[in-house]
């Protein structure tokens, strides 16, 4: 177990690492880089990751925990017949916020840079990360079919298309471009519209 000054190192190095790769790409990172951001020496780093393929994965997989927040919004959906478009459509605007963000776009860019390199790395981030989320989405659709007030033949399916008509135009735009195209009136756009289509499919 990590003394604190171990642990604040350790946190140190992590979020040294996460700025570089996110700068400068895996290949172009090296040890001395982020020992250098951290404040600490290369053999400190060496100290606590054995090597920048663990760092890297280290990073890639801890942005899987800032889901929960993600899986807890879509799991409380309110089954509310009368309110049912206002609430899809709350969810759909947080849904876009969260998932546009600059460094959510960056470090989806940089996981499918490498996903040739570290297949593992990429499946998991994705398994951990945007799949849960969809998982959970799927259940809600279900318990919203089973209460009359969708209709899936295909939950995780309509999961999908959910996500696809939000995601489609901002992420596509943002990875071409190498970073948000969008703002804010977009996002509300896309909110309203790919709800709207949503529903027509669903309702």
């Amino acid at each position: 177990m990590m003394d604190s000054r171990s642990e604040r190192k350790h946190q140190a190095i992590l979020d040294a690492a996460t700025s570089v790769f996110l700068d400068k790409g895996y290949a172009g990172t090296s040890m001395d880089d982020i020992a250098r951001l951290a404040g600490v020496s290369k053999q400190t780093v060496y100290k606590h990751f054995a090597d920048k393929e663990k760092l890297f994965a280290e990073i890639v997989l801890a942005t899987t925990d800032r889901i929960d927040a993600m899986v807890d919004l879509v799991a409380d959906i309110p089954a509310e017949a009368d309110t049912l478009d206002e609430s899809l459509t709350r969810l759909a605007r947080q849904f876009l916020a969260a998932l546009t963000q600059p460094q959510v776009i960056q470090l989806r860019r940089l996981i499918i840079a490498n996903a040739d390199a570290f297949p593992e790395l990429g499946a998991a981030w994705y398994e951990q990360g945007f799949e849960r989320v969809l998982a959970t989405l799927a259940t809600t659709f279900q318990r919203l079919t089973d209460l009359g007030l969708l209709k899936t033949d295909d939950p995780l399916l309509a999961a999908h298309h959910f996500s696809g008509l939000l995601l489609w135009i901002p992420v596509n735009r943002a990875m071409f471009h190498g970073g948000p195209q969008h703002t804010d009136a977009d996002l509300d756009h896309y909110a309203t519209a790919g709800i709207r289509a949503f529903l027509a499919a669903y309702h």
